[in-house]
């Protein structure tokens, strides 16, 4: 058995994402919750691909925040960090930024850089993938 650390811990996957008008769910054009949700899940699929060949299952959240409001207009800086694995489960720190955002006030297609970009939601979630040998 060896002592070193797994080469895998502190894999980081990052999309980007426009947050499309037709997303606005409340007053304000602002989104959902859920819709960040779901982000985290395509940036989980993507850490479970590279460290073991399947999409994995995200099996729970054991925290989300929601720090500052998304608005449809925004681009979200979305990542997860691997920082534990087991023998089946991965624990992932998840954070969704806005860096950039619309500004209507200025124009009808006005925009800019969010500097520093935003913390909208942090999260620590945890991912299941098959057991070893159980993937083509």
């Amino acid at each position: 058995m060896t002592d070193l650390p797994d080469p895998r811990l502190d894999l980081r996957v990052i999309h980007r994402r426009y947050v499309p008008y037709s997303h606005a769910h409340y007053g304000g054009d602002l989104v959902d919750g859920a819709y960040v949700l779901g982000l985290f899940g395509d940036v989980a699929t993507e850490v479970c691909i590279r460290t073991d060949g399947d999409e994995g299952l995200f099996a729970a959240y054991q925290e989300v925040t929601f720090h500052a409001p998304v608005r449809s207009g925004d681009v979200l800086e979305v990542s997860a960090r691997l920082v534990r694995i087991g023998h089946r489960s991965r624990e992932l720190e998840l954070t969704a930024h806005v860096a950039a955002r619309s500004r209507p006030e200025h124009g009808p297609s006005a925009a800019s850089l969010v500097q520093p970009p935003l913390l909208a939601v942090s999260a620590r979630g945890t991912v299941v993938v098959p057991p070893p040998g159980d993937t083509p």
